[in-house]
């Protein structure tokens, strides 16, 4: 009986070593998909410059090319995000016109954004 469950824990183990029942790679992860969902969360719930939200999905551990797909693939428009990024500032702190656009540039937003976005707050 012993020798029964040693050969069944022996096929087991050569079982897995082979892969027999794991997903075949076609049906792999696909990371540059889970970078794009990752992102359109983010932009669901809190403005982002395009560099700052590949920023922050670098962060969280996708490489730098998934991230930067993962990005673009939402198609974000940038101008509306820097507006977003200003109000959101502007609800909970006071800045001058100057300090804000340059918050926005800090904040990763090109300077034709960040002047939009301060206008259009």
């Amino acid at each position: 009986m012993g020798m029964t469950v040693k050969r069944i824990i022996i096929a087991l183990l050569a079982t897995a070593a082979i892969g027999v029942g794991v997903a075949s790679p076609a049906a792999a992860v696909s990371w540059g998909d889970q970078a794009t969902q990752s992102a359109r969360e983010y932009l669901a719930s809190q403005a982002f410059s395009r560099s700052g939200l590949i920023h922050q999905l670098e962060y969280e551990g996708f490489s730098e090319a998934e991230a930067t797909r993962g990005v673009d693939a939402v198609h974000a428009n940038w101008y509306v995000q820097a507006v977003r990024d200003a109000r959101e500032y502007l609800a909970s702190q006071s800045f001058s016109r100057s300090g804000l656009i340059r918050q926005l540039r800090y904040e990763g937003f090109t300077l034709r954004q960040a002047t939009y976005g301060v206008n259009h707050a």
